[in-house]
């Protein structure tokens, strides 16, 4: 049997307690707080992501461009400064050891038909990253018409001005997610560039101060410097 004075005491009580609301915000808080967090991170890896892509393509066009402007004539060595200029923008995201940057010099290959197209006369690169040019390596071309259309993604193919050279450029880049793959996996970012050659009389990569090849930005070394 219910105590009537226990009741009668425990009614106004129960009555304030339910009228209480001080609390609502710290559950509603509670609650939404897993959601806040989720969209928060996704929204960072997003921007994250965004300003990698908008990097590794600026470095692209960075290199096609600067290469281009190498006017008279083109050394192992201007190669070496574009490529070093490369380096320096990309120290923040460490693209050395996660990128790769394949610099292609696109020619006439000179030949009668059937054969008459273009060829990559010579290529150069920089990074860590084991990763090929997706167009052809140096040489390709040279001897037949397998670049009769030029360099560069189908339907999106571009070729030199009439007597002169394009700098084309791959770069390939090893994106990591700020967090965890929860969002978005690791996965590798591609972008191209090309400019044509300006006020350049020869094409011909020279090596005027006679730098080895373990210092030139040979295709076949793959290192972060």
């Amino acid at each position: 049997m219910t105590n009537p004075s226990f009741k009668g005491r425990m009614t106004p009580f129960i009555d304030r307690l339910k009228a209480n609301q001080s609390g609502v915000a710290m559950l509603e808080l509670a609650g939404a707080l897993p959601f806040f967090v989720a969209l928060s991170i996704g929204g960072l890896e997003i921007a994250n992501m965004s300003l990698s892509n908008m990097r590794i393509s600026q470095m692209a066009m960075m290199v096609a461009d600067n290469a281009g402007r190498v006017r008279i004539s083109i050394d192992e060595a201007d190669v070496n400064e574009v490529i070093i200029g490369a380096r320096f923008s990309g120290e923040e995201m460490n693209f050395g050891p996660k990128g790769r940057i394949i610099l292609s010099s696109v020619e006439s290959n000179n030949l009668a038909a059937p054969n008459t197209g273009y060829t990559i006369k010579w290529q150069r690169c920089f990074g860590e990253k084991n990763s090929v040019s997706s167009y052809g390596v140096e040489g390709a071309g040279a001897t037949n018409s397998s670049m009769a259309t030029g360099i560069g993604p189908t339907g999106r193919k571009i070729i030199p001005v009439p007597g002169s050279a394009l700098m084309f450029v791959e770069v390939f880049y090893e994106y990591q997610p700020l967090i965890n793959d929860l969002f978005y996996a690791p996965q590798t970012m591609n972008f191209t560039a090309a400019f044509n050659v300006r006020e350049r009389s020869s094409n011909s990569l020279t090596n005027v101060s006679g730098m080895p090849n373990t210092q030139k930005r040979l295709c076949s070394t793959f290192s972060p410097t």
